[in-house]
């Protein structure tokens, strides 16, 4: 018989490892950060809204299924595009020198890119990573 075999949520893993290293962090673009898995309805700009959404992207299992490669989408909204960008920059390296514990071999993959929510106007700057995930043997 086959073994039962799924993923990690690679995306509440993602927001999980960055909610952990940004809490605490010196630099004052990370103060009083939310990081979540979904697009809050609120973002306006008279709120001084820092926020940063990690969103799953793509996988690619491997054939073997101990693994899968996950594309992991990071959004940091921040009160103007230098600081944006900073945000974003920093949780790139946070991810990519994270431990290794929830998410493995971390590489980045594109970005980070200045944008602007369409809806609200705030600024704000993506980028991409490559994970991998390793399955859990269930019974």
């Amino acid at each position: 018989m086959k073994r039962l075999l799924v993923f990690k949520d690679s995306q509440a893993a993602g927001a999980g490892v960055l909610r952990t290293a940004l809490a605490g962090r010196p630099e004052p673009f990370a103060a009083d950060v939310t990081v979540g898995t979904r697009v809050p309805s609120s973002r306006s700009p008279e709120e001084q809204f820092r926020y940063v959404l990690v969103r799953k992207d793509g996988d690619a299992p491997h054939s073997s299924m101990a693994m899968s490669r996950v594309l992991l989408r990071v959004t940091a909204w921040h009160e103007d595009a230098d600081q944006a960008h900073d945000l974003a920059m920093l949780c790139q390296g946070l991810l990519v020198c994270h431990d290794g514990s929830v998410l493995s071999a971390v590489r980045p993959n594109g970005g980070p890119l200045p944008g602007t929510d369409p809806d609200s106007g705030v600024d704000l700057s993506t980028f991409t990573v490559r994970v991998n995930v390793r399955a859990d043997v269930l019974e």
